[in-house]
Order: C-alpha cells, then sequence, then structure tokens
C-alpha cells in the first residue's frame, strides 16, 4: 500500500479538509467547495494550525513542506488526487467528475504532484493563512 493511499480515520472528524493556508491555490480551492456545499459537510482546517499540524504528524504529512491535501470522508482519510476527487465526488455541483478516479492513482498523482510542486511559483503565496468571512468562520476548525 502506498503511503498516500486512503487510510482508516474513524477518530477525525468527518468532512475535515485538511490544507496549505498560505497556498493561494489551496485557498482558492477552499473557496470553490465553500461555495458549492450548501449543506455544509465540509469543514477546513490549515496545517499551519496547531489541530492542522496534529493531523498531518498523524498521517506522515511534512506541515512545513505539504505535499498534499487531505480530506476526511466516511471514516478514512484521502490524499491528493484521491482527495480532491472524492471532495468533488460529495459535492452536487461537481459529482460527475469524481468519474475521473477510475484512472489509475498512478496516472492521476503525478499530475497532481506537478501542480502541488509548483503551486506557489504559479499561483502564489501569502504570508498569513487565509482569513475566512464572519459568515464562514465557523467552518475553520483552529
Amino acid at each position: 500500500m502506498s503511503r498516500w493511499s486512503p487510510q482508516p480515520a474513524p477518530d477525525e472528524p468527518d468532512g475535515l479538509i485538511l490544507f496549505d493556508g498560505v497556498c493561494v491555490f489551496c485557498s482558492r480551492w477552499v473557496r470553490f467547495v465553500i461555495d458549492r456545499d450548501p449543506e455544509q459537510r465540509f469543514r477546513f482546517v490549515t496545517v499551519q494550525s496547531d489541530t492542522g499540524r496534529a493531523l498531518a504528524a498523524r498521517f506522515g504529512i511534512d506541515p512545513e513542506a505539504p505535499q498534499t491535501n487531505a480530506v476526511v470522508l466516511d471514516g478514512r482519510i484521502f490524499f491528493k488526487s484521491d482527495a480532491a476527487l472524492t471532495v468533488l465526488g460529495a459535492l452536487t455541483a461537481t459529482q460527475p467528475l469524481a468519474l475521473l478516479k477510475a484512472a489509475p492513482r498512478v496516472l492521476r498523482d503525478p499530475v497532481y504532484e506537478l501542480i502541488a510542486r509548483n503551486r506557489y511559483a504559479i499561483f502564489g503565496r501569502t504570508e498569513t493563512c487565509m482569513v475566512p468571512s464572519a459568515e464562514d468562520r465557523a467552518r475553520f476548525l483552529p
């Protein structure tokens, strides 16, 4: 089993997305999810927060140089392209995109990794983590 294969995570909150809070692309991903999640199924935590660091450490993600986002759904944690496609599959507006999970991870993850490696150069980086709007603040863990 690959280090980034989905793993059991029964003690983690369902619908939790771990993301790089200083990455502009990652913050836009979170905004994308919020805008398409009227049921508010998903909550968010930055890898830079204490809660995010603890989650990252538990699952082998380096909080200083995260190589993946992660999502906990239905008692399992997903990484890399699995994480993104799992979230897209759970959102009504983007459900058909989950069909991309039919492609082998060995083909999907290199594309994910290419973007992840270059995300700061392509999309930018901020000095501080994303600040959610007042209406979305309750969806973010400290």
